[in-house]
């Protein structure tokens, strides 16, 4: 009850001084920049041309309020954008199955098709760039906007230009939207080789942790000698999923520390699930923010290499507070650091064997035939050299 009056108290307040305002045509000086706001107010009440509702006014500044911190993952999210989040984590939504990658954030570069879905059906390769949505020009458009516009209801259309490298060529696609369910972990036995078991996760989502002990039951783990963990193009996603996941990957104690803005530490531990395999995970530079967290507890603890490339960097928390009307503010709200106390921050993990990906060949994610990318053979080889 003391909540609802400090915050009915609040709201009449800001009315009375609107109120105040209006009536009297005084503005308050500026008091704690209170006064500017006001004073725009009213000059879009008296001035500005077309109406504005007092809705619009506060969705605008609500959001302008979060931009303005300069923090690309701080965002203002209407009831249509949250929605929208949670479906990615939940892992189901309406759409038309593209991720896109994080590299260059000034293009629409497409990471990967999801499997079976309509862009993979037309055709829609990894590396091609989306130029247009509909008839929106996607140059310098910011990814979730960009995500926004391709989701929708199941059974509606939606039309995108696409250009090829290769080809030199732009082409259109009419893409009808389905329900897209995304599991995030595969495990299978490495073909060609049935004693290494190996498990990709695309993500880090609300189920990954079940996705991944199901996964290990199905293929009765126990009976593989080693395992490979790819986690390349993993943008990463909740933090209790990745400490889950990264509970099977090493012994107990600390998995991650949180640290807030007073410098308080929540340090999440292991859940006691250690496999004991000898293992070796993948990573690339799109690997990122939770499949950083698990990669770095992995290094740290010693319990498998890292090969690949250095990692992408995001070493920071951030937390979804809801608003009213369906809305919410993601706001980052914390840092994070690896069981060494390591922070990676625009610094990324080194792997313990660098190897990359020739400019232009495609990473073989789940391989169906024993044609291997140079990342993942490196990976095997390492694995097989543990194992003698």
């Amino acid at each position: 009850m003391k909540r609802v009056a400090k915050r009915v108290g609040v709201i009449f307040l800001i009315f009375s001084v609107l109120v105040t305002t209006l009536v009297s045509g005084i503005v308050i000086a500026n008091v704690n920049n209170v006064g500017r706001l006001v004073h725009v107010v009213q000059l879009i009440r008296h001035d500005y041309l077309e109406n504005v509702s007092t809705s619009q006014l506060v969705e605008g500044a609500t959001k302008g309020i979060v931009e303005i911190l300069g923090d690309p993952y701080s965002t203002y999210m209407n009831a249509q954008e949250n929605k929208e989040l949670f479906e990615i984590l939940e892992g189901k939504f309406g759409g038309i199955g593209i991720v896109l990658s994080l590299k260059d954030p000034k293009k629409l570069v497409v990471l990967r098709p999801i499997k079976n879905s309509p862009a993979s059906k037309a055709g829609i390769q990894s590396g091609d760039v989306v130029s247009k949505i509909n008839d929106a020009d996607t140059a310098g458009m910011d990814q979730d906007k960009a995500v926004g516009l391709m989701r929708g209801e199941p059974g509606t259309k939606v039309n995108l230009a696409v250009y090829r490298e290769s080809t030199n060529k732009t082409f259109t696609v009419s893409l009808t939207r389905e329900n897209i369910t995304v599991p995030t972990v595969d495990g299978q036995a490495l073909p060609g080789h049935p004693d290494i078991a190996y498990i990709s996760i695309t993500q880090f989502g609300s189920d990954t942790g079940t996705e991944l002990k199901d996964t290990f039951n199905t293929m009765n783990i126990k009976q593989f000698k080693g395992l490979i963990l790819d986690m390349r193009y993993n943008h990463g996603g909740e933090l209790n999923a990745a400490v889950q996941v990264a509970s099977y990957f090493i012994p107990d104690g600390p998995v991650v520390y949180i640290v807030d803005k007073q410098g308080n530490v929540d340090t999440k531990m292991a859940t006691g699930t250690y496999l004991g395999m000898p293992m070796v995970v993948l990573v690339n530079e799109e690997s990122a923010s939770a499949a950083e967290i698990v990669a770095g507890a992995i290094k740290d603890k010693g319990t498998a290499n890292l090969v690949g490339v250095k990692t992408f960097g995001k070493g920071i928390v951030q937390t979804i507070f809801p608003l009213d009307g369906g809305t919410s503010v993601k706001l980052t709200t914390a840092k994070y650091l690896t069981p060494n106390k390591l922070d990676i921050h625009k610094k990324g993990i080194e792997p313990d064997i660098v190897a990359e990906l020739p400019k232009g060949q495609q990473a073989t994610i789940t391989p169906q035939d024993t044609n291997f990318d140079p990342q993942l053979q490196k990976a095997l080889q390492t694995l097989r050299e543990k194992l003698k």
